[in-house]
């Protein structure tokens, strides 16, 4: 068992049970008593958002690496592992992904891929969990929420760069009479995915309606996206263009499937749908195609343009 490094006190953590309030004195004596209390506290909450942000160490516990948000009900473990779908998908619990046992201060999860883990249970303050894998010296550390108040937007536009991968290809249906000829009117398709380190995009001029398996892709190059100074619900997005430099646009989400990109240097609207969803479910194909990692958006300072 890893070192206590928490002594603050009681902590308080409030519980809705069947539309009943009742209050929980939360201390980390409180979580080592016995596997019920352990279990208790991990379903005071209905989700636990992973900040993985604030992930230390250097190894990984691959299903929390992979999700959003992670859930406990009466022994099964619920995850969000996408970002489309995200506040839908089961009922905004996700998809289950295996099944847990408490014990006094520690968490057993048999993860329907991963298999089973054991994994230290820390309280750190009165909605955060610290999860320790002592295998591998890494900490993964839960915020929890009543489903009614997780604020599902928010996380989505924090992490709106794994909507632009969780499709094969994104097709073009719209582009707005208004606004100057320039060369992005003949990309028809673009696609978004992790090389390395680097966020890489291609664009295809193929014709609309063309096979995914078909397409003929013109162009690889490095996208950026952006967060706005003083604007929390506006993302920006650069597409590295050898030849024309890097192609500004402002980026809105219309829904799960579907993206606006505004370019603000002719004034044109284009509109993207999503084909091809890639849903991080258990299957082979899925297990390293995303995992999330520590980022931050740079910042722009700039000015919503589109009115």
């Amino acid at each position: 068992m890893k070192a206590i490094k928490l002594h603050l006190g009681l902590l308080l953590i409030g519980i809705l049970m069947s539309s009943c309030y009742s209050e929980v004195i939360l201390e980390d004596e409180f979580i080592e008593e016995s596997g019920f209390n352990t279990a208790q506290v991990l379903q005071s909450f209905d989700l636990w958002y992973i900040d993985i942000n604030e992930t230390t160490g250097n190894g990984e516990v691959p299903f929390l690496q992979r999700a959003f948000t992670i859930s406990f009900d009466n022994g099964n473990v619920y995850a969000n592992n996408n970002i489309a779908g995200l506040g839908k998908t089961g009922n905004g619990y996700g998809i289950q992904i295996g099944y847990f046992n408490a014990f006094p201060g520690t968490l057993e999860i048999d993860h329907d891929v991963d298999g089973r883990w054991l994994l230290d249970v820390f309280a750190v303050n009165g909605n955060t969990l610290e999860l320790y894998d002592s295998n591998s010296n890494t900490s993964y550390y839960l915020r929890g929420y009543q489903l009614n108040r997780f604020d599902f937007d928010l996380v989505f536009y924090d992490n709106i760069k794994y909507l632009l991968q969780e499709y094969d290809v994104w097709e073009k249906t719209y582009t707005s009479e208004v606004g100057a000829l320039n060369e992005f009117d003949r990309e028809n398709f673009l696609q978004f995915f992790e090389s390395g380190q680097d966020d890489v995009f291609k664009s295809s001029i193929d014709p609309v309606g063309s096979a995914i398996n078909n397409l003929q892709w013109d162009y690889e190059g490095v996208y950026t996206v952006y967060d706005v100074e003083n604007d929390e619900t506006l993302k920006t997005l650069t597409l590295g263009y050898d030849f024309m430099g890097n192609d500004y646009f402002e980026l809105y989400v219309i829904n799960d499937s579907t993206i606006e990109l505004y370019h603000p240097s002719s004034g044109t609207v284009y509109r993207f749908k999503g084909r091809g969803y890639i849903q991080y479910l258990k299957s082979d194909k899925t297990l390293d195609g995303k995992k999330r990692k520590k980022t931050i958006n740079p910042v722009m300072q700039v000015k919503r343009s589109r009115e």
